[in-house]
């Protein structure tokens, strides 16, 4: 049933390892009581280091983070499936449960790795070296209207005539519609 270990992984391996990992992680009970199960779980976990060590090859500068993001979390799932097969061979299924959730974490770390590897990077929208200046002029001329309006309210205010008040609200109000960024 383990049959050969090839020396290297590819990403269709690397699937097939994960989908036996979690699948035996999602039964702990049932699937470690196996004893080949249990042995299973070291080829595996060569095959997790296989695969880390193919992730650390030569890439690109753009993918570079998540290229060792990747085989920082086939480490950390190669350590928790030696940690679980060792329990699982000492203890038997019982005490591998308690190593169950971190062993999980550390496959989901492996596949939130994947899945950022295939994303393409966002590219961010250029940025103008400068505003056009017609957009300078409304922006001066909408913060002029605002600083007239509040003086205007604000001697409304103080003599107490409420038509004025309506002026300066209406030139704040100005100063929005003429100012849209």
């Amino acid at each position: 049933m383990i049959g050969k270990v090839r020396p290297t992984v590819g990403t269709g391996d690397l699937e097939l390892v994960l989908r036996r990992l979690e699948r035996i992680a999602s039964h702990p009970r049932e699937e470690l009581e196996d004893e080949e199960t249990v042995d299973l779980l070291s080829v595996l976990q060569y095959r997790l280091h296989s695969a880390g060590e193919l992730a650390a090859g030569q890439v690109s500068a753009d993918e570079e983070w998540t290229q060792h993001e990747l085989a920082a979390a086939l480490a950390d799932a190669r350590d928790a499936t030696a940690d679980v097969a060792e329990a699982a061979s000492q203890g038997g299924a019982e005490a591998a449960a308690a190593l169950v959730p971190e062993w999980r974490g550390a496959l989901f770390r492996v596949r939130l790795a994947q899945m950022r590897m295939a994303k393409q990077p966002r590219r961010l929208p250029a940025v103008r070296s400068q505003p056009k200046r017609h957009e300078e002029r409304s922006a001066l001329f909408a913060t002029l209207l605002v600083l007239a309006g509040t003086f205007v309210v604000t001697c409304g205010a103080v003599v107490g005539i409420w038509p004025l008040w309506a002026g300066g609200l209406l030139l704040v109000a100005g100063g929005f519609f003429v100012y849209r960024p």
